[in-house]
């Protein structure tokens, strides 16, 4: 391994396993077994070596998009890459908060990789008459949306504890960009029509639960009831 990589591997480590997400320089140069002036020689400064290492990481993560064979449905490729994306971003916080980070100066290159993996999907998507917007807007809309939710979760964890979040605002979004086949479009729009009522009907029961006068539940029957109309809410679906 030359010492370039060497530098990025030690930071890659360090940076994973750091509580705060910070890594001294003092601590990759020995961690790589090499002077702090050889460091700022290849890479100019700290944030030079830390774009670096977020490119690195994220290759590994954009490696495995290039690698993986497109199914026959582009939906179904861009709800894994949007779950995909969650999960990376989970199992790497450290390098991913970095990715997003103005404090690195230009965006990685990985980053433009990532959103053109995602248009060449919604372009398929746009091909078949499935898209509503186009399929740059539409790359916008997803990509904002995957990186908030993952940013989210990662930084604000007790404020976000529950990560079917994920799974909702992907739903949602992608309600937003795309359109029903045509031949499902009465199907589609009377699902959703019965979606939207459970929805509401469970939201409105869920706000009066503490309200019934007297209190028909139990504590325990009480949670219980709570849990599942959430669950049928956020869902829209009683199973």
């Amino acid at each position: 391994m030359d010492t370039r990589s060497a530098l990025i591997e030690a930071t890659a480590e360090l940076l994973a396993h750091s509580p705060g997400g910070d890594v001294s320089t003092r601590a990759i140069s020995e961690a790589a077994g090499v002077q702090q002036p050889v460091l700022y020689r290849l890479f100019g400064d700290k944030n030079g070596l830390l774009r670096a290492t977020v490119d690195h990481v994220w290759d590994q993560y954009l490696g495995s998009k290039r690698a993986a064979e497109k199914s026959e449905d582009p939906l179904q490729d861009l709800r894994a890459g949007w779950d995909s994306h969650t999960a990376f971003a989970l199992a790497h916080p450290n390098a991913y908060k970095l990715m997003f980070s103005s404090a690195l100066g230009p965006e990685p290159e990985a980053a433009e990789e990532a959103m053109r993996i995602l248009r060449e999907v919604l372009e398929r998507l746009a091909k078949q008459g499935r898209l509503r917007v186009t399929p740059d807007v539409g790359a916008r809309m997803v990509m904002s949306a995957n990186t908030g939710v993952a940013l989210a979760l990662i930084t604000r964890p007790a404020l976000y504890p529950d990560l079917d979040l994920s799974v909702m605002v992907r739903d949602a979004i992608h309600r937003a960009i795309l359109l029903a086949p045509a031949a499902d479009t009465a199907t589609h729009a009377a699902d959703a029509a019965a979606q939207d009522a459970r929805q509401a009907a469970a939201t409105t029961l869920l706000s009066s639960v503490d309200e019934f006068t007297p209190q028909p539940f139990t504590p325990a029957e009480s949670a219980l009831l709570k849990q599942w109309l959430a669950h049928i809410a956020a869902s829209g679906r009683t199973s």
